[in-house]
């Protein structure tokens, strides 16, 4: 069997048995709200390339001060959370593919600019060029 379909298959029914325990242990109601009904594909592509815009100028429900940590911080695990609590009843894949992308995208956004930051470093330790000007006449 593929590795990445083993790892979604895990990470779905760690989802699942989360959202088991939260519903039926903690009394928490997730929404019954399908995701097709309110959103369509380019929506989709728009939360998933550019998740901040996305979510200001989108008719996401926002607020609040976890709300905005979670936007300027990990606004892709953001963007999970909210689909977990909105749609994980109607679209439990979609909402697992969320994830995916939340983890995946956002370690590996993080990765690049730590990389990115050590390459620049190691650049500006090289050698230093003396440009002291001439003076003419």
């Amino acid at each position: 069997m593929d590795s990445k379909l083993v790892r979604f298959v895990i990470l779905f029914l760690t989802i699942s048995v989360a959202a088991f325990i939260a519903t039926r242990l903690l009394g928490i109601h997730f929404g019954t709200d399908n995701f097709w009904d309110y959103h369509g594909v380019l929506f989709l592509i728009a939360i998933t390339l550019f998740p901040r815009l996305t979510l200001l100028l989108s008719s996401v429900p926002f607020g609040g001060l976890f709300w905005w940590l979670g936007w300027l911080f990990a606004p892709r695990i953001l963007v999970a959370i909210l689909a977990t609590i909105t749609y994980w009843n109607n679209n439990p894949v979609l909402v697992t593919l969320s994830w995916l992308i939340a983890i995946g995208l956002e370690s590996s956004e993080k990765r690049f600019v730590i990389y990115r930051a050590r390459w620049s470093g190691d650049r500006a330790t090289g050698d230093v060029i003396d440009v002291t000007p001439i003076r003419r006449g």
